[in-house]
């Protein structure tokens, strides 16, 4: 199954400047971990910013379904009236978790903790991705795998640990995903976990878990590593979230303002820590002009508004250790190297075969499939800028939303419209995406 039951294609075509202000959604990573542990802490918890898509209301329905009361107050506002830490009770059916692998994986994590079994599912896509890098830690602490498909596929049951174990974990890839979810786990245990990694992913499950109450410190392991180190059984109090604005969401409209000529718009409340802002330092290697003011922070996590002004960029080299930073944002960074002038080369890649489909494969089809020369050498993309697109083909989603959005940022200045097979995926984490786009002259049919 390559789209959605009710594909809805869409044409983007060359517009005039984008301009205008606008509040891309909520951070999907924040929004997944705020509703978990709100329903991990004793307590009430208000998340404000809510990012409303697909994969955060199944975490929702999740929490719910694990005994938290979690409720919608307004818009993109909600309550959580947490159980505490190991007090997840048995769901009544299978959790169902979409598209989502982040909203899966961790709460795999925090299941593992506690002594209930529970089975876990998901769309198409989902039940393709593999779970054995997440069990193999979980197993370590006591968590079973009772059924589960070929290589820890779903769907599969996994049976919570009833005295879960501290364990020391050395992650075998940078991945925020496997760190949360053996620190989740971690939650329920006596003693200390500790996770040691050694090229430094996303912090936000620390950052949070510091917010919530935890007594968890992270300090530096070699040159590029951390070792996070969790002292288990606390009690975590309900807590305020804001959530900033997601930059992986963010980085559609910038690239698209960079690149149609006179574009300048503004993003408000954009995260910016550092772990998540590879992109942004990569377009400026590139020469664009993005401008930071109304620097502040939540949660541990700092945010501001960004001014962005269609640029020239040019061709650069992408290190590997960039990519824990921006492992969702090479696919749009990749159109921006199609409009750059030179080569841009994008080291360290694997991470993204194993995402919502190969996109590695998926990213490189895409420009091939509107004229822009491309190659995949090893687990390394690159990219031959001619400062234009051709444009005129038809780019195969693979039901990711990424590269829905991607393609159609692309056709936003290509020389031919740029069509896109389905875009019904896209509101697993940008419901408004294609109205946002629209409201700052983008011209989608």
């Amino acid at each position: 199954m390559t789209h959605s039951d009710k594909p809805t294609p869409l044409r983007s075509r060359a517009s005039g400047p984008l301009t205008g202000k606008v509040r891309v959604p909520g951070d999907k990573s924040i929004s997944h971990r705020a509703l978990i542990l709100g329903a991990l802490a004793v307590g009430e918890t208000r998340i404000s910013g809510l990012l409303e898509g697909e994969d955060v209301l199944n975490t929702a329905k999740s929490m719910q379904a694990l005994g938290a009361q979690v409720q919608r107050t307004g818009d993109f506002a909600w309550k959580v009236q947490g159980v505490g830490v190991g007090g997840f009770a048995q769901p009544k059916a299978a959790l169902d978790f979409g598209n989502s692998g982040t909203g899966c994986r961790l709460v795999m994590g925090a299941v593992a903790g506690c002594p209930i079994s529970a089975i876990f599912d998901g769309d198409a896509s989902l039940r393709s991705r593999p779970m054995r890098r997440i069990l193999d830690p979980l197993e370590k602490m006591g968590a079973r795998v009772v059924s589960g498909g070929e290589g820890g596929r779903l769907p599969l049951t996994v049976q919570g640990a009833r005295d879960p174990l501290p364990i020391t974990y050395k992650t075998p890839v940078a991945s925020a995903q496997i760190k949360s979810a053996v620190l989740l786990a971690g939650l329920a245990a006596p003693g200390t976990t500790t996770v040691v990694e050694s090229e430094a992913s996303r912090d936000h499950t620390e950052l949070m878990l510091k917010h919530f109450g935890a007594d968890i410190t992270s300090v530096q392991e070699g040159q590029h590593g951390r070792r996070i180190t969790l002292v288990g059984q606390p009690e975590l109090h309900g807590a305020n979230v804001v959530v900033p604005a997601d930059p992986s969401s963010a980085a559609f409209p910038i690239v698209a303002a960079l690149i149609v000529e006179g574009s300048d718009i503004v993003l408000s409340d954009v995260m910016t820590n550092p772990l998540r802002t590879g992109l942004f330092a990569t377009l400026r290697e590139m020469g664009a002009s993005i401008e930071e003011s109304d620097v502040r922070g939540d949660a541990g996590e700092p945010m501001a508004q960004l001014r962005v002004r269609a640029s020239k960029l040019r061709g650069v080299e992408v290190p590997p250790e960039r990519a824990p930073s921006m492992i969702d944002e090479y696919l749009v960074l990749a159109v921006a190297a199609s409009f750059a002038e030179g080569t841009t080369i994008m080291r360290g890649l694997q991470e993204l075969r194993v995402k919502e489909s190969d996109r590695l494969e998926a990213t490189a089809d895409m420009l091939r499939v509107n004229g822009v020369k491309v190659e995949i050498a090893g687990d390394d993309l690159i990219v031959e800028g001619r400062g234009h697109v051709p444009g005129g083909g038809t780019v195969a989603t693979h039901m990711d939303h990424r590269i829905a959005m991607s393609a159609l940022v692309m056709g936003c200045a290509s020389d031919q419209p740029v069509t896109v097979d389905d875009t019904a995926f896209i509101a697993t984490s940008f419901p408004d995406f294609i109205p946002m786009m629209r409201s700052l002259g983008a011209e989608f049919s």
